[in-house]
C-alpha cells in the first residue's frame, strides 16, 4: 500500500461528514504502513502522514470548526477540546521529526501519536460530526466539503508534475512548517486572509 494518497478532489463524497470520516480511515492506513516498513519506505511513508495530517487538519480548523463552534449547542467547548487534542499531536509529531524515524524512541512515540490521532478522531466523529449531521442541511455539509476538497487540492500531499517548485515549497520542512504553509493555502482558497 505504499501508493496510499489522499486525492481530496477526487473523492467521491459529497457530504463533509463522510468526507473527512474517509480521511480518517486512510489515516489510519498511512499509520499501519509507516510501522510495517522500514529505512527510507518508512521515512516517505511518514512524510505522507505528516502532510495528510497537516491537510486534513487545516482543512477542519479553517473550514468545519469555525462552523461547528457556530451552530452547534456547545459548539465552542467541543471545538476547543479537538483544537486542544490536535496541539499535543502536533506536538508530538514535531518532536519525531526532528528525532528522525532512525531514532529509537520511533515507534514508541509513532504508537502514541497513532493513540492520540485516533481517539482524536473518534472524539471528532462521537462529539462533532454527529452534533454537525443534527444540525445542518445536505446543502450546507456538500457546501463545506466543495471548500474542504478545494482547499486540499490547492496543497496536495504529494508532487504533480508541472508544480514541483510550489508543491516542494509547500511540502517540506518541520510538521510545524507545513501545517503553517498549508493552513495559509487553506485561507487563501476560502478567500479569507492568512
Amino acid at each position: 500500500m505504499g501508493t496510499t494518497r489522499t486525492k481530496p478532489e477526487t473523492m467521491g463524497e459529497s457530504d463533509v461528514i463522510d468526507l473527512l470520516q474517509r480521511q480518517h480511515a486512510l489515516i489510519r492506513n498511512l499509520f499501519d504502513e509507516v510501522e510495517r516498513t522500514t529505512g527510507d519506505e518508512r521515512r516517505e511513508a511518514f512524510q505522507r502522514l505528516v502532510r495528510l495530517l497537516a491537510v486534513h487538519e487545516t482543512a477542519e480548523e479553517e473550514i468545519v470548526h469555525p462552523y461547528a463552534r457556530r451552530v452547534l449547542p456547545g459548539g465552542v467547548e467541543v471545538v476547543d477540546e479537538r483544537l486542544e487534542e490536535e496541539r499535543q499531536a502536533k506536538e508530538l509529531l514535531q518532536q519525531m521529526d526532528e528525532a528522525g524515524v532512525d531514532d529509537p524512541n520511533f515507534m514508541t512515540n509513532l504508537e502514541r501519536l497513532r493513540l492520540d490521532v485516533l481517539a482524536h478522531a473518534r472524539a471528532e466523529e462521537r462529539y462533532e460530526f454527529v452534533q454537525l449531521r443534527a444540525h445542518t442541511t445536505e446543502a450546507e455539509r456538500r457546501s463545506m466539503a466543495a471548500g474542504v476538497k478545494a482547499a486540499e487540492a490547492m496543497a496536495p500531499t504529494h508532487p504533480h508534475p508541472g508544480v514541483e517548485s510550489a508543491t516542494k515549497n509547500l511540502l517540506v520542512g518541520t510538521p510545524m512548517a507545513i501545517f503553517d504553509r498549508v493552513r495559509d493555502v487553506v485561507r487563501k482558497a476560502m478567500g479569507k486572509q492568512p
